[in-house]
C-alpha cells in the first residue's frame, strides 16, 4: 500500500476482484494490483479501477512477483496465493519491508499441501520412469515453500514482529474426480503446460495421476473430503 493507503501486489492477482476487496477494506485508500497478464490486466481495469465510493483509487499495473520492488513506501503489501509461484520469494522479504512505511505491515497467504498426497504423488508420478525426461523439473516444485516456524524466523530476523499461522480446510468435494479438477488450476498447472503439444501424453498421464488421486481419496456418501492447507503470515515492520 502507498502512503495514503493500501497496495496489493501479486504475480499473478487474476481480474482484480480479490484487490478490490481492499478497497472496501480502506475505502479512502490509494489501491494499486498488479499482475503479470496482459488479459488479467484488461479484465481488472474495466471492471474494478478508477475513484473508489470512499474517495480512495484503484488502479492495475504490470509486474513480475519474482523481481518486483518497491517504488514508495507503502503501508501494506499483500501477496494472496501466489508466492508458492516464486522459488526465491523469502530472498525478497527483506527488500519488500525496507519498503514498508514504519509500522506498515507485510502479509501474505499460501498453500502448505506441497506434503500432501495430492502434491506427493504428483512428484513422484513426474519423476517416475515414464515421465522424468519430460516432467521431473516439475516433481517437486513447492519444496520452496517455508514451514510457519521458518517463515516467523525469517520474519522476525528481518526486525518484523510477526503472527505466522496454519489452517487446514477440510473440504467436500462433489463430482467423478473432484481433487483432480482441483489440481488443474493449481500444482497440475506446471505439467499440463509441458505436454499441451501431445495430447496423447496429457492423456495418458492424468489417467496414471487420476488412478492415484482416487485411492488417495476415495469418496464418500457426500462426497469427497479434500484436506488443503494454507499458511498466512502478517509482519509488522517496528517503528525505526
Amino acid at each position: 500500500m502507498g502512503r495514503d493507503g493500501a497496495r496489493e501486489r501479486s504475480g499473478r492477482g487474476g481480474p482484480g476482484n480479490v484487490t478490490a476487496l481492499l478497497a472496501d477494506r480502506w475505502p479512502d485508500a490509494r489501491v494499486t494490483g498488479f499482475d503479470l497478464s496482459p488479459e488479467m490486466l484488461a479484465q481488472a481495469d474495466k471492471d474494478h479501477a478508477g475513484t473508489t465510493p470512499g474517495g480512495g483509487w484503484l488502479d492495475f499495473r504490470p509486474a513480475d512477483l519474482a523481481h518486483w520492488t518497491p517504488e514508495e513506501p507503502y503501508d501494506l503489501i499483500v501477496s494472496n496465493a501466489a508466492l508458492q509461484w516464486v522459488p526465491n520469494h523469502p530472498e525478497s522479504f527483506a527488500c519488500w519491508i525496507e519498503g514498508l512505511t514504519p509500522g506498515g505491515t507485510l502479509a501474505f497467504q499460501v498453500p502448505g499441501n506441497f506434503t500432501s498426497p495430492s502434491h506427493a504423488l504428483l512428484g513422484d508420478l513426474c519423476e517416475s520412469p515414464r515421465w522424468r525426461g519430460r516432467l521431473g523439473e516439475h516433481g517437486r516444485r513447492y519444496v520452496h515453500i517455508l514451514s510457519p516456524a521458518e517463515y516467523l524466523l525469517r520474519l522476525t530476523g528481518l526486525g518484523c514482529e510477526a503472527d505466522v499461522w496454519e489452517t487446514t480446510y477440510s473440504q467436500l468435494l462433489p463430482g467423478e474426480d473432484p481433487v483432480l479438477d482441483w489440481v488443474k488450476g493449481t500444482a497440475l498447472r506446471p505439467a499440463l503446460t509441458a505436454l499441451a503439444d501431445d495430447e496423447e501424453a496429457t492423456e495418458a498421464f492424468l489417467a496414471e495421476y487420476r488412478d492415484l488421486l482416487r485411492r488417495a481419496y476415495p469418496p464418500g456418501p457426500h462426497g469427497t473430503v479434500f484436506p488443503f492447507r494454507r499458511i498466512f503470515a502478517v509482519a509488522r515492520r517496528k517503528d525505526r
